[in-house]
């Protein structure tokens, strides 16, 4: 599995050194949460704040969208540097514009499901995904205990995916560590988000290498 640090447990008093951190101990991705105080109870940072992050690695930038109409800043974040970039359907009428113009700019195409939305959500527009978001915690903060009830979607969905022949790929975010990543590796998660489970270990390098190598 592809590991993603997420930012928002990183200490932004040093940001870049975190970032360096992350990327020399491994990491794939880097993870970045964009909250609108709207769609989620909670505020974190637009595209400029993604800019400047892409100017400090050169790691592929994952954004996930957690805002109302994702259609209106989309170009912007993929400007900014996104290379992966999520979002609601629940957030937008124009989920298929979104789609299309992320595909367009030739960057990977994910729509993000929170523990309530069920797959059938989404299932219309799979063909066109790169990725599902999957979350495992209600979205908004960092930290919070993993939801074993959301295995299951994990499963029906990856179930779709090879039934359909598609290659989308499945990540999961919320409550991941070493005790919890064991159940997304056996069930076939693609790629791991973990924020706490890095950023609040004392070795990024052994959280990480813990992370992609655990088993239930």
């Amino acid at each position: 599995m592809k590991v993603a640090p997420s930012i928002l447990a990183a200490d932004f008093c040093n940001l870049a050194e975190e970032i360096r951190r992350v990327g020399v101990a491994g990491a794939d991705l880097l993870h970045l949460d964009v909250m609108d105080g709207v769609f989620v109870p909670n505020l974190t940072f637009g595209p400029p704040i993604v800019e400047a992050i892409n100017r400090m690695t050169d790691m592929e930038l994952d954004a996930h969208l957690m805002i109302v109409r994702p259609e209106r800043y989309v170009p912007q974040f993929l400007d900014a540097g996104a290379d992966w970039l999520s979002f609601h359907a629940e957030a937008t009428e124009k989920v298929d514009e979104c789609i299309a113009v992320i595909k367009g700019r030739n960057k990977n195409a994910g729509l993000a499901l929170s523990p309530p939305t069920p797959f059938k959500y989404i299932q219309q527009y799979m063909d066109k995904l790169d990725y599902i978001l999957v979350m495992t915690v209600n979205p908004g903060f960092y930290g919070q205990q993993f939801i074993e009830t959301v295995l299951k979607k994990v499963v029906e969905i990856k179930t779709w995916i090879t039934q359909h022949g598609l290659t989308c790929l499945i990540e999961v975010d919320g409550g991941i560590n070493s005790s919890t990543v064991g159940k997304l590796c056996d069930v076939g998660v693609d790629i791991i988000v973990a924020g706490a489970g890095i950023f609040k270990h004392n070795d990024y390098k052994e959280a990480i290498e813990e992370l992609r190598c655990s088993k239930a």
